[in-house]
């Protein structure tokens, strides 16, 4: 069948005869060496990585706090149940993000220093589980 008229590659369009090369779909993968052990498979891997370890936190900032009637004990289970976070992962974790104006008691895993300070200013506490 080749590529068409006047192209000049006829028949096997410049694929040669038989062989991987040949065949629709015949190509390896990035970094395949034709059988030898690929580079990336034969350096050594070297270091630590802690991302087995890491802890996720669940987000929340404290502009989605401002919602919240002054006074209230804003906890996990809260959060949860307002859905604001989906669910708590390693804990939940209070960003300075955005402005609250009423006095609330945040329970939390962590603060951010900004998130800290903004609650502190509006009369608030923060309490670290």
């Amino acid at each position: 069948m080749g590529r068409g008229p006047g192209s000049g590659h006829g028949k096997t369009s410049g694929r040669g005869h038989k062989g991987q090369g040949a065949r629709s779909g015949g190509t390896k993968g990035r970094g395949f060496e034709g059988g030898q052990r690929p580079l990336q498979q034969r350096l050594p891997k070297r270091g630590f990585s802690n991302y087995p370890f890491s802890k996720e936190f669940a987000l929340v900032n404290v502009g989605q706090l401002a919602g919240f009637e002054p006074g209230t004990v804003v906890t996990p289970e809260l959060l949860v149940e307002m859905k604001l976070i989906k669910n708590l992962k390693s804990g939940v974790k209070v960003l300075g993000d955005g402005e609250i104006d009423s006095a609330l008691t945040v329970k939390a895993h962590a603060f951010s220093k900004s998130a800290a300070e903004k609650i502190a200013a509006a009369g608030g506490t923060t309490e670290v589980i």
